[in-house]
């Protein structure tokens, strides 16, 4: 039986290299002379460092910028709360949403039953299986999901025929 599976993944390595681009712009950049404005990278984890809000706020916009010129879709990012650190200082969080969420794929499940199309849908782990009697069949289920999940950037893998 043909199938695919939906999943939403980020490279890693760019993420780590478009984190280094931003750091080297942050240390050259004139209005954040003599700032401790960075950020660090755990895994998937960003935490950025600035003075104020308002400069972790141009940090945030220079990781966007960065990402979108290494091709990884900016909505895989998830802005965490603004904390206060020593003094002035403040720190964010940045999550790299990797994987298919539960609710997101139950959102997916049912888009497919509602289409009539003739495939099965199974929820495995973080990713989705859809199985299908047919290739085409498969391909406009794909074509369905495009047109309607826009809340994060989604792969579709492991095409089998």
């Amino acid at each position: 039986m043909p199938s695919f599976d939906i999943v939403s993944e980020v490279d890693k390595q760019e993420v780590k290299n478009a984190i280094d681009q931003v750091n080297k712009e942050v240390s050259t950049r004139f209005d954040f002379k003599g700032s401790d404005a960075r950020v660090e990278q755990a895994d998937y984890d960003l935490t950025m460092y600035a003075d104020d809000e308002f400069k972790l706020g141009q940090v945030a916009d220079i990781i966007r910028s960065k990402f979108t010129k290494r091709q990884i879709d900016t909505r895989c990012l998830e802005l965490g709360e603004v904390e206060k650190v020593s003094g002035n200082k403040a720190k964010q969080q940045f999550v790299v949403k990797t994987g298919v969420e539960t609710s997101l794929a139950k959102k997916i499940v049912k888009t497919l039953k509602e289409s009539k199309l003739k495939v099965q849908a199974s929820i495995q782990g973080d990713l989705v299986r859809v199985i299908g009697a047919k290739r085409d069949v498969l391909q406009d289920a794909i074509q369905l999901i495009k047109k309607s999940i826009s809340e994060i950037p989604l792969q579709f893998q492991n095409f089998r025929d």
